[in-house]
């Protein structure tokens, strides 16, 4: 799985930091107030020219005055629970008049049944494509309607005039703008919990089956020329696939994994009516608790370097070269014997860079070294084979073999001579084969922590998409505050666009994409220039259009920088490739959602208080 941002523990993203390359991070907490800060001052201060332009420079600043004290010291305070769950309550009744509950829960059976004519059977992953699109087509159906639910209702009130009948009753704007959009969440979270309920039964329906063996297959195991009491077989094709199977003189054994998952066997009754059993599958919906390392290089000489670039584009992950003494260095800490008994369950997913292509069915040699950062003391080559983008698993025994400042082997225990008293130990990852290249990134390697459930699993990604809900619920509804309804759709619609694409957006205001602003883009697409040449249209278009795009990005820049990044609230990629969804990221997606649930309805009550409803 891809973690291009490591996932800091809360306390460390919250507050001020230094980093690895030592430059001081404000920490989410100082973050906060400096952009509260600033937009507090900028919305004062557009607020006071606008009422210059209508009611003059005093008049306007006692007007603008006016209302922050009335928020301060009257509506803020005043505000009821009582009144916001009553308005609530009727954002949900109308929201059920509209039957648009069970209209899309409906759409999203539909999208479920049609899903099982379409999905790949035979695909290596079956259980990431079911995940990965339930979750897609959840967030996506949810987001919508959050979008619409809070975008219509409050224009649609003020245009019929049904707005009047809240108005003149004793309540604030405040309890207006919460009881919308807390009834339209509770409406959401509804649909929520069914597609969720749906979807878990879906997931695992689809995966689940079994195989029949036939004792006609199964023939002892060989060994030295002798029959053991081991047996070995294959199962019957269910499923589109098929396992080997071994079972041990016990009666019981496994078969071989594939497409993610394998089964327990186990032999029932003797003589004529002896069965063999095969269990449901395991492994295909789990919840791996990775514990991670941190990653440095050393080069083709054994000395401290980078890892080197074979071309590729995308950088996320570096290369080490293979019959060299390049490496990669992972640096583990807190690993203690209470935590692995009997053995550390190394993972590892590595890129494979071939130059020649012979062969592309066989795995690249390579080799696992167990080193204490402290003394030095290493131990012998563990050899493995990798494939590109396979999990490879390595169970790091407590015994092993250590290398001697002589060059002998010697006995050691893992935990008393390879990790240190800090509880750290290094693990370095080697090619062996010439001319050919592991690639790597810091979370390819992990140490497999404790099980986690696929069930609480599966519900934390759904909360992620319960929080995106949330905060565009309430950007809908404080658009739909002072814009029409088609106007808050669009806009909101725009927030949620830039928050998907934000990373993008920053690149481009920074000048990393080639082809300049959006206007110069939008030109050269229409004459058909090339991005790598001169726009080259004459010295007046020439000057303008950068000028313009200089604006329009710096309002992107503020856009994407005030915005939230939706990308980083969709936890679905940690289900779908079987990792656990930390708590430190939920934690922090839930004060990202506090924060924007404040400023929205700070706004929102503005901007109602000051449109004129009546006219």
């Amino acid at each position: 799985m891809v973690l291009e941002k490591e996932i800091l523990p809360f306390l460390v993203w919250l507050l001020p930091r230094v980093d690895a390359d030592g430059v001081l991070q404000l920490g989410a907490l100082l973050l906060f107030f400096v952009v509260a800060a600033g937009l507090t001052v900028a919305s004062v201060f557009i607020a006071y020219l606008r009422m210059i332009i209508v009611q003059g420079p005093g008049e306007g600043f006692y007007a603008v005055a006016k209302s922050i004290a009335t928020a301060i010291t009257k509506d803020f305070p005043n505000t009821t629970c009582r009144r916001i769950a009553a308005i609530a309550r009727l954002a949900v009744l109308e929201s059920l008049r509209r039957r648009v509950l069970i209209s899309v829960f409906f759409v999203f059976a539909g999208v479920l049944l049609l899903y099982l004519w379409f999905i790949d059977p035979d695909s290596d992953h079956p259980a990431r494509l079911y995940i990965s699109n339930v979750l897609m087509w959840t967030e996506f159906l949810v987001l919508a309607m959050a979008i619409l639910l809070s975008t219509f209702s409050l224009p649609n009130d003020i245009k019929n005039r049904t707005i009047f009948t809240v108005v003149t009753k004793p309540v604030r704007a405040t309890e207006v703008v919460l009881g919308r959009a807390l009834g339209f969440c509770a409406v959401n979270t509804v649909l929520l919990v069914l597609m969720g309920a749906a979807s878990y039964g879906f997931v695992v329906r689809g995966l689940n089956h079994t195989h029949t063996i036939d004792p006609d297959d199964m023939e002892a195991v060989r060994g030295d020329g002798e029959i053991s009491q081991a047996m070995t077989g294959m199962t019957s094709r269910d499923a589109r696939h098929r396992h080997e199977v071994t079972i041990g003189a016990d009666g019981f054994g496994r078969t071989d994994r594939k497409k993610e998952h394998d089964h327990p066997v186990w032999v029932e009754g003797e003589g004529e009516n002896l069965t063999y059993r095969v269990g449901p599958p395991e492994g295909a919906l789990v919840a791996r608790v990775p514990i991670y390392g941190r990653l440095r290089f050393v080069d083709r000489t054994g000395r401290p370097g980078k890892g080197i670039s074979v071309g590729k584009e995308w950088t996320y992950r570096q290369y080490i070269e293979g019959g060299s003494l390049a490496s990669g260095v992972w640096t583990f800490q807190g690993i203690t014997a209470d935590q692995f008994p009997e053995y550390i369950p190394l993972e590892m997913n590595l890129s494979v860079f071939r130059t020649y292509k012979g062969d592309i069915v066989s795995p690249v040699a390579g080799t696992i070294t167990v080193k204490n950062p402290t003394t030095g003391l290493s131990s012998e080559a563990l050899p493995f084979g990798a494939r590109e983008f396979v999990t490879y698993t390595h169970a790091i025994p407590r015994s092993l073999k250590a290398v001697t400042k002589e060059g002998t082997l010697q006995d050691v225990d893992l935990f008393h001579d390879l990790v240190d008293q800090q509880g750290q130990m290094e693990v370095w990852i080697g090619c062996s084969e010439g001319a050919q290249y592991f690639g790597m990134a810091q979370p390819d390697v992990y140490i497999r922590g404790r099980e986690g459930s696929f069930l609480w699993n599966f519900s934390k990604a759904y909360l992620g998409i319960w929080l995106q809900m949330i905060i565009i619920t309430f950007f809908g509804v404080m658009f739909s505050t002072f814009l029409s309804g088609s106007v808050a759709m669009f806009a909101t619609a725009i927030v949620y666009t830039i928050g998907l694409f934000k990373e993008f957006v920053l690149r481009l205001v920074t000048g990393d994409l080639p082809g300049g602003g959006p206007l110069e883009a939008l030109l050269r697409i229409i004459f058909q220039k090339n991005v790598s040449i001169e726009l080259d249209m004459g010295p007046v278009i020439d000057r303008a259009v950068p000028a313009f795009d200089k604006v329009l990005l710096f309002f992107l820049w503020i856009a994407a920088r005030v915005f939230p990044d939706f990308t980083d609230f969709n936890t679905s990629r940690f289900v779908a490739y079987g990792f656990n969804i930390d708590g430190n990221l939920l934690a922090q997606h839930f004060l990202v959602t506090v924060a924007f649930v404040i400023g929205l309805s700070i706004y929102g009550y503005f901007f109602l208080k000051t449109r004129e409803v009546a006219a």
